[in-house]
């Protein structure tokens, strides 16, 4: 979420940095970048740098060195996994053939993707509570554990207010995919992700999204072109029962990723174009965020039909989607009407992978 002209927020990490949420998503990966350095820094000795919590299986220097991994939450029973995802080139779009395809879907390109891994899963209420509830801090205290380093960082990073309401609407809680939050909080929760362990993580790009979602298909779905299979590989509004599912019940897509179509639809880190494919980057596109509405959300939800499911079907963020929030001015961090959306997180390879790029793809239109 664009935060120009609001509180800047600082998070001490040894060194003067500027604030994380100073401009865009585009703004927010160059300071993401420039967080993941200082955190060598935090509070470390001069002569020592800050490591990572350990983990063996996430440690590569070359894509060949990537594996799946688990990531356990430090001071939690709370663990989630990642999957690599090979770097690649593939077509971006949906021919003019699809069915139910949109226009901003075109023209078809090609994009080169670099390696990142990806969340198997879409971010649960279990995790993203310690996060916005600082449950793992609340636990410290009760059993009268220091917090390490790492916990430092990750305590200093702000968290959202306290929610007017019951944030799952009673949809369900324990392995539900979290809903409801604004593009600043998910991206806010990968910053705290980021200090609690020591490694990178972020939002997708929508091309690294798309990517990831067709894992090597060209067809409409990652599982082919016939929508009457879907019911096996995703919930829609014709089998959720009006409602988002527990992650990771239906079949993954060919690269091992659950919940890529229908469930929650999911945030990207790019401002939505409707024209952006016109002149998108060759490789690792992205476009900067410069305003909240709107922001590319994908996949389609519990809430859509198979169409709105499709692997190139592309969504965005609307003011509607906060629209009954009772409070004055709105939450920065909840979506009330968006009960259908949730994220999940990336980790590059490589962090600078990604090059900032201009605020919109087609400047002289």
């Amino acid at each position: 979420m664009s935060n120009v002209g609001r509180s800047a927020r600082f998070v001490h990490v040894g060194v003067p940095r500027v604030a994380l949420w100073a401009a865009s998503a585009a703004g927010t990966l160059a300071l993401f970048l420039t967080f993941n350095l200082n955190l060598e820094l935090a509070d470390a000795p001069a002569d020592k740098a800050l490591a990572a919590v350990p983990n063996p299986n996430a440690e590569a220097k070359t894509q060949a060195d990537m594996k799946k991994y688990t990531e356990a939450l430090a001071g939690t029973d709370v663990s989630f996994d990642m999957v690599p995802i090979p770097g690649g080139e593939y077509l971006m779009g949906s021919p003019d053939t699809e069915a139910g395809r949109g226009e901003d879907e075109s023209p078809q390109h090609a994009v080169k993707i670099s390696p990142f891994w990806m969340g198997k899963c879409e971010v649960t209420w279990d995790e993203y509570d310690i996060f916005s509830y600082s449950l793992d801090a609340k636990k410290r205290n009760l059993t009268k554990v220091a917090a390490s380093e790492r916990d430092k960082l990750a305590d200093a990073v702000t968290k959202p207010t306290k929610p007017y309401t019951d944030m799952t609407f009673g949809l369900g809680h324990d392995g539900q995919p979290a809903i409801c939050m604004t593009g600043l909080a998910a991206k806010t929760y990968c910053e705290w992700l980021t200090a609690k362990t020591g490694r990178f993580y972020r939002l997708p790009t929508e091309a690294e999204w798309e990517y990831a979602c067709r894992a090597g298909t060209k067809t409409a779905f990652s599982f082919g072109d016939d929508p009457k299979q879907i019911d096996e590989y995703a919930w829609t509004i014709e089998n959720s029962d009006g409602k988002p599912h527990k992650v990771g019940k239906k079949k993954p897509n060919p690269w091992g990723l659950y919940d890529m179509h229908g469930n929650v639809c999911e945030w990207c880190l790019d401002q939505y174009f409707a024209d952006a494919y016109k002149k998108a980057p060759k490789e690792n596109p992205f476009f900067l965020v410069v305003k909240e509405y709107p922001q590319v959300a994908r996949g389609g939800s519990w809430e859509s039909d198979a169409v709105g499911c499709r692997s190139a079907a592309r969504d965005y963020s609307k003011p509607e989607w906060k629209v009954q929030d009772p409070q004055l001015p709105k939450s920065r961090w909840f979506h009330t009407d968006a009960l259908f959306l949730g994220f999940r997180v990336v980790r590059p390879l490589n962090a600078f992978d990604i090059k900032l790029p201009p605020t919109e793809p087609n400047k002289d239109r």
